[in-house]
């Protein structure tokens, strides 16, 4: 058995995060994660939520140690990591209740963001809900100054990364029929943004 990585920052945000998609995954039955990281939040969440059908997903280096953890829970409704790269990636249309992710936005480039959203809204069904956390800037301005920081060493590292601004996501997520229902915020200057496709044939204005 590989060893299991394990990263602080999802050990400390589970929690959080479990109690916001509890209620927003309350009617879900099936929910891909794009970007399964270490599978710490896959494991929480599919042993909290035992009536969600989890579906991990990473680039295929990320496996062994995804399923490291996997094989220790053994969770009979959280499945082994399919092969995701979302600049390459496709799903089968309407596949899933909910989607989740957590911190990748910003370490993808701008065009890996916009594939992401296409991915995403390819998979929902009607009515799904798409769970997307980390850091956001809103209005050009970023919560705090260690975002601030935050996101100069990423550009740093590679300027295509970077703290996305949710109005930015927000048009994503429209171009893509989804719009944004809930932005709540979260320990360590995060939030979570919540979008929902829309069912067709059905505008902002009807009643």
């Amino acid at each position: 058995m590989s060893e299991k990585p394990f990263a602080p920052s999802s050990e400390r945000n589970s929690l959080p995060i479990l109690e916001v998609i509890r209620r927003e995954f309350e009617r879900a039955s099936t929910v891909l994660e794009i970007g399964s990281g270490t599978g710490q939040h896959a494991v929480c969440f599919g042993n909290a939520l035992n009536h969600l059908d989890w579906q991990t997903s990473e680039l295929v280096e990320n496996h062994a140690g995804i399923q490291a953890w996997l094989d220790e829970a053994g969770l009979p409704n959280v499945s082994k990591p399919i092969e995701l790269d979302v600049m390459t990636a496709d799903v089968s249309p309407q596949e899933y209740d909910a989607v989740f992710s957590a911190n990748t936005a910003h370490i993808m480039s701008y065009e890996a963001v916009v594939k992401m959203f296409s991915l995403v809204s390819k998979a929902l069904r009607e009515d799904g809900v798409f769970c997307l956390y980390g850091p956001f800037r809103q209005g050009d301005e970023f919560n705090t100054q260690s975002n601030a920081d935050f996101d100069r060493s990423l550009r740093e590292r590679n300027p295509e990364m970077g703290i996305r601004d949710i109005e930015a996501l927000d048009k994503l997520g429209e171009s893509s029929g989804m719009v944004r229902e809930r932005l709540y915020a979260m320990p360590a200057n995060n939030c979570l943004a919540v979008w929902r496709k829309r069912t067709a044939g059905v505008s902002d204005d009807d009643t």
